[in-house]
């Protein structure tokens, strides 16, 4: 799941525009311009309803309304702001950022599989937005318990039907931003397949144009759970870009105690 939260972090600052001469490989994978998106809150929104045990539609709601201004599509900040708890058949990658916690959490492939299904049917209740939740999910669950690429590649072209026979040198040349989940999610685990580390699975989310910090949160994540972990200080990383002033002034910890929280150990959000 850190990988997921720090994927979209690092992403944040290359999704509309790149500097001059930019260079997917010498960049600095986080700065100071760098921070958290729809795609971290979602991410952590999922992780609460789990623990806390209650409707991920209740949780998604509370963490939007909590956090208003981290670029919601048109469609879900609609749908927070109605207070509305049903699926608007949406088939957007929004469903695939935000299930981390779901593969990494739970003990068996179908309960990960049944768990992203009822994440994604609040709000992206199209037959693609279910599949990418279950897909990234599913990854998430099979990188954590040793599973080979092969296998994880396997499983995803088998029982879900995606094609993952484009390499990334034909992403460079040929990728349009497109955030459905039918384009998203392929390229994300293309990113992740053609990877050595975190920090490369990164990487090569910058050298595609795309929706970076989206597709850098759902590499991220199984990344983060194929190769046990970042290679980055996560705790100081978490704590630099997830705890900011809220509109009071005040540091507000929240995002950060319940990225870590190991049971329900942080408190309600206002």
């Amino acid at each position: 799941m850190y990988g997921a939260i720090l994927g979209d972090i690092a992403g944040s600052k290359y999704e509309f525009s790149r500097p001059e001469k930019f260079d997917p490989w010498k960049v600095k994978i986080f700065s100071n311009d760098c921070c958290f998106t729809d795609d971290t809150v979602m991410t952590i929104a999922t992780k609460y309803a789990v623990l806390k045990g209650v409707p991920y539609a209740k949780a998604y709601g509370v963490f939007g309304r909590k956090y208003p201004n981290v670029g919601y599509g048109t469609m879900f900040k609609r749908w927070i702001d109605s207070y509305c708890e049903r699926g608007y058949n949406s088939y957007g990658n929004g469903s695939a950022m935000r299930v981390s916690f779901i593969g990494e959490h739970f003990d068996t492939l179908k309960k990960v599989e049944d768990e992203a299904q009822k994440s994604a049917l609040c709000t992206h209740n199209h037959p693609e937005g279910v599949k990418g939740a279950q897909v990234i999910a599913g990854c998430g669950y099979l990188a954590k318990n040793g599973a080979s690429k092969k296998e994880i590649k396997s499983y995803v072209q088998k029982k879900f039907g995606y094609s993952l026979n484009k390499r990334l040198s034909f992403y460079r040349v040929f990728s349009r931003f497109d955030m459905s989940c039918q384009k998203s999610v392929p390229l994300a685990l293309q990113c992740f397949l053609e990877s050595d580390s975190w920090e490369e699975c990164i990487r090569n989310v910058f050298s595609v144009r795309c929706d970076t910090d989206t597709i850098g949160a759902i590499a991220g994540g199984i990344a983060d759970a194929y190769f046990h972990g970042t290679g980055f200080d996560e705790d100081a990383l978490l704590r630099q870009f997830l705890i900011k002033p809220n509109k009071f002034g005040a540091m507000d910890p929240f995002l950060y105690q319940w990225a870590i929280a190991k049971q329900e150990e942080s408190g309600e959000p206002s």
